[in-house]
């Protein structure tokens, strides 16, 4: 490399040294510059001794790829770890507190400092946080299946912010039941469940737009690794590959007023919505609502076999750590450039990830070693081939 190269290089590395972003990233972006500037210094003379011309395309080729990898992880590692400045004053909107989930996002954006307002479902719920948390963080009831309950929360998020306008709106809801075979359930159960998934965040989002658009905040959707892969039945996927497809249009819209849309892809943690117990007693009542036509087609052993695949998916998958989806969750609110998609968890980085890539006779064959046969297929119900 040329002298001048040289100096650019150390341009960079004086800039990234000063500039705010995590301690981590920080490191790995200023030992990625020194590793290709100590490169470019050790072979300085043997490229100074070979003339353009004795090098072929491909060579040239193979020298410009490599150097726009290096380039393009350095700038990425910079870029992803510049900061919001000043944060003080920032109101962060938060849907479906009462859930473990929600509830800690609550907390753990309190303790950073943010003006956070959490919508509860239940008074309980509200109570919690309240005692718990600091003075600046506001509660208020909201029932997502409830148009005028959405419209009460956001005339409380309009009068709390003060024309200040809303930074953040965090849209969780993780309402999963019922969730069981297709021929099992009515319209009803898919309604119940879309209206609070999907047709509810959607509403608050709509509402909520003229103030994030004031303050030219942000919109992160928590969204279940399922909106990736398909496999049970009920409104639950539905609802978030209908999320999924909303972000996506609303983040490609509304950039040009200054709004950025994420989307969080986690994995299953060990929170309410995730519990067997819920599952398995709304299976029980799915069960005994049957006709008995469709009951005999599944077989009391097929019963038996699904609630045991649903418990062990769920032990399984889940993950304890819910400080993995907190950070995401963090960088999303606070990263100057946020990302479009971040996933949390093992299950949302590896295997939803790539059962969603895989080819479709592969994960299909997947699931059904997972999940047993129906008595009227005439194969024999077996056990959960594949603990997972």
């Amino acid at each position: 490399m040329d002298p001048m190269g040289n100096q650019t290089f150390k341009c960079c590395l004086l800039y990234m040294e000063d500039c705010p972003m995590t301690s981590s990233l920080q490191q790995k972006a200023i030992s990625g510059a020194h590793i290709l500037l100590s490169i470019t210094k050790h072979h300085q003379t043997e490229f100074s001794q070979i003339s353009l011309k004795s090098l072929s395309l491909t060579d040239l080729l193979h020298i410009g790829i490599l150097v726009s990898i290096l380039s393009l992880i350095i700038y990425c590692l910079i870029r992803d770890g510049h900061r919001v400045r000043d944060l003080s004053g920032k109101y962060i909107f938060i849907t479906s507190c009462d859930t473990e989930l929600g509830n800690s996002l609550a907390k753990w954006l309190d303790k950073r400092g943010f003006h956070v307002i959490a919508a509860c479902v239940t008074e309980k719920g509200r109570q919690d946080l309240q005692s718990c948390c600091s003075l600046s963080l506001r509660t208020v009831n909201l029932n997502l299946a409830d148009s005028s309950s959405i419209s009460r929360a956001v005339l409380f998020v309009t009068e709390e912010t003060a024309g200040k306008g809303l930074f953040g709106l965090v849209n969780n809801a993780e309402g999963t039941t019922p969730v069981a075979p297709t021929d099992w359930l009515r319209i009803e159960d898919f309604q119940s469940v879309l209206d609070v998934g999907l047709i509810g965040l959607i509403e608050i989002t709509l509402k909520l737009l003229p103030l994030l658009k004031k303050a030219e905040g942000r919109i992160v959707n928590l969204i279940n690794a399922e909106g990736l892969m398909a496999f049970v039945g009920g409104g639950y996927n539905l609802s978030k590959w209908g999320m999924e497809a909303f972000s996506d249009i609303l983040r490609i819209e509304i950039q040009h007023f200054g709004v950025k849309v994420s989307i969080i892809e986690h994995g299953f943690f060990k929170a309410g919505a995730a519990s067997s117990d819920i599952i398995e007693r709304d299976l029980l009542r799915l069960w005994n609502r049957l006709t008995p036509e469709i009951r005999d087609a599944y077989g009391e052993k097929y019963f038996v076999e699904y609630i045991k695949a649903q418990r062990l998916s769920v032990r399984r998958l889940c993950d304890s750590d819910l400080s993995k989806v907190m950070k995401c969750m963090e960088h999303a609110l606070i990263a100057k450039y946020p990302r479009t998609r971040y996933r949390a968890g093992w299950d949302a980085k590896f295997f939803w990830l790539f059962l969603s890539y895989a080819p479709t006779c592969l994960s299909d064959m997947l699931l059904c070693m997972i999940f047993p046969t129906p008595a009227a297929s005439g194969k024999s119900v077996p056990r959960v081939l594949i603990k997972i």
